[in-house]
């Protein structure tokens, strides 16, 4: 395998474990709200973490370069933050991808957070457990299944996104070239042998990701029942 398949592949894990990072330090909060509130607004939230699930990716990805791009409110003041552009750099397919990959944080955690037993949160209250011990003691463990499975589910389908990386991303070697564009290069050029080592690379991958889901969610949950 060339050296640029290896950086593409490299990229992508990064990529995807940046996306799965700021996601679950965001999502989490977010799903314990929409689990708990009984807020009027709770079916707007819903629905606009969830649309990037029904979106084409290249709608997200054609909006991301309006709002992203240096002449516009937030892709300027990222410019002068940071001296960088957010289009077509690492930084903008990070933050394109926390707001493509939510909904696969954002449901398993919801359901999760929805199943807790609250008379758990009742009884670590009385007993004058903190916020920082309830979430670490209490909650996170009592929710393991949704948490494992929302990472997990997060990291593979940021690894297989095409449509948003490239609007936003393109194909810059050692910058925004992941996995998936290197296949679709591969197979412009006719350049098979590479297409298959990425793709089937990819397959397993995918594959062995929801075998490890499903078989993980019976094993926990046998050891609930």
């Amino acid at each position: 395998m060339n050296s640029a398949n290896l950086w593409a592949i490299w990229i992508t894990i990064q990529l995807a474990a940046f996306t799965t990072i700021i996601l679950f330090l965001v999502g989490a909060p977010l799903a314990w709200w929409l689990a708990r509130t009984k807020s009027r607004g709770k079916a707007v939230v819903e629905a606009l973490t969830t649309l990037p699930l029904v979106l084409p990716p290249t709608v997200l990805g054609f909006y991301f370069l309006l709002f992203f791009n240096p002449h516009a409110p937030l892709g300027s003041f990222f410019v002068w933050v940071t001296g960088e552009a957010l289009t077509f750099t690492f930084h903008g397919l990070v933050l394109a991808s926390v707001i493509y990959s939510m909904p696969f944080m954002i449901q398993p955690l919801k359901v999760a957070f929805e199943q807790l037993d609250h008379e758990l949160l009742e009884t670590a209250k009385v007993l004058g457990a903190n916020t920082w011990t309830t979430i670490l003691k209490v909650i996170l463990p009592s929710s393991i299944r949704g948490v494992i499975t929302a990472l997990v589910l997060t990291f593979a389908h940021t690894v297989g996104e095409f449509g948003v990386v490239l609007m936003i991303g393109g194909s810059i070697h050692r910058e925004t070239r992941v996995v998936s564009i290197a296949i679709y290069e591969h197979v412009e050029t006719l350049n098979y042998a590479d297409a298959h080592w990425l793709a089937g690379g990819l397959l397993v991958f995918s594959f062995a990701t929801l075998v490890f889901v499903y078989s993980w969610n019976r094993r926990t949950r046998i050891g609930v029942s």
